[in-house]
């Protein structure tokens, strides 16, 4: 029997390895495709219970950021610690894309929505193995060094909640990247890294369209509820962000993708913690 597009997703996020999870994101988002151009077996949406938290290989070990050692790129160490911290965004963001689609399927979304995340799970599942070559050229390799405990706390925060997570995870998260890739390009650029300069580039390409769905789809959601989507995306930053958002910001590619400035200059103030 065909597995439904939300059972689909929950084997991604229950696959442990990153190089099985990515190789299991690009088979299913294959599938979806060809159901929706008709050169495949048809997939419902469907239900499914996405687990609370990922399934994760036993390395890398997971420091709170407070903890983690200061990276300092001008040197060969330093760039494979740049590179193995991104990674590890790429592996949370193929977790996150497939945890969207199965975990809000009550919404009612049109499938244009469960397009746009398949096509973003699929993305990032090539951002990290893009990565992970560039780690293994380096003699290194995903899950060689400490990570990023607190990537996952933002699905944990909303995960009862689309509005947050589309404001927080695509709109907020993800907008950062668009705002210190084009830095990390010059590092590797200087360093003369012709493979890492060629994977930001893909990532810093195709997260404009990560960020401008989550954009599209919270607009949709304002719309159909008769809400102004410009407050209600502050109130949601402020409830579920821990800290202000913190210039300088990449306006260009954030207006591209369709957060305008009035949307993020007033969230660069102190936020309150949550209660």
């Amino acid at each position: 029997m065909t597995q439904t597009l939300a059972q689909m997703a929950v084997a991604v996020l229950s696959t442990a390895d990153g190089r099985a999870k990515t190789a299991l994101a690009h088979e299913h988002a294959a599938a979806w495709r060809a159901s929706r151009d008709g050169s495949g077996p048809k997939i419902a949406i469907g239900t499914a219970t996405p687990p609370l938290r990922p399934a994760r290989p036993e390395k890398p070990d997971l420091a709170n950021p407070r903890d983690m050692p200061r990276r300092r790129p001008g040197s060969p160490q330093g760039r494979i610690a740049l590179l193995h911290a991104v990674a590890h965004i790429e592996l949370n963001a193929v977790d996150l894309h497939w945890d969207i689609i199965a975990r809000f399927t009550e919404i009612g979304f049109p499938p244009g929505f469960y397009d746009d995340w398949v096509q973003a799970g699929d993305e990032e599942a090539k951002h990290f193995n893009l990565l992970c070559d560039c780690l293994e050229r380096l003699g290194s390799h995903y899950g060689a060094l400490p990570a990023h405990a607190g990537m996952w706390r933002a699905a944990e925060d909303t995960v009862e909640d689309i509005f947050g997570r589309l404001a927080v995870v695509p709109m907020v998260l993800e907008a950062r990247g668009l705002d210190v890739t084009p830095g990390m390009i010059t590092v590797f650029e200087k360093a003369g890294d012709e493979q890492a300069v060629a994977a930001l580039r893909t990532i810093y390409a195709e997260e404009v369209h990560h960020v401008a769905y989550g954009s599209k789809w919270f607009h949709w959601l304002c719309g159909r509820d008769g809400l102004d989507p410009k407050p209600q995306f502050h109130k949601l930053v402020r409830h579920y962000f821990h800290g202000a958002l913190k210039p300088p910001f990449n306006e260009e590619k954030r207006a591209e993708a369709g957060i305008p400035p009035d949307f993020y200059w007033p969230l660069t103030e102190q936020i309150s913690p949550k209660n």
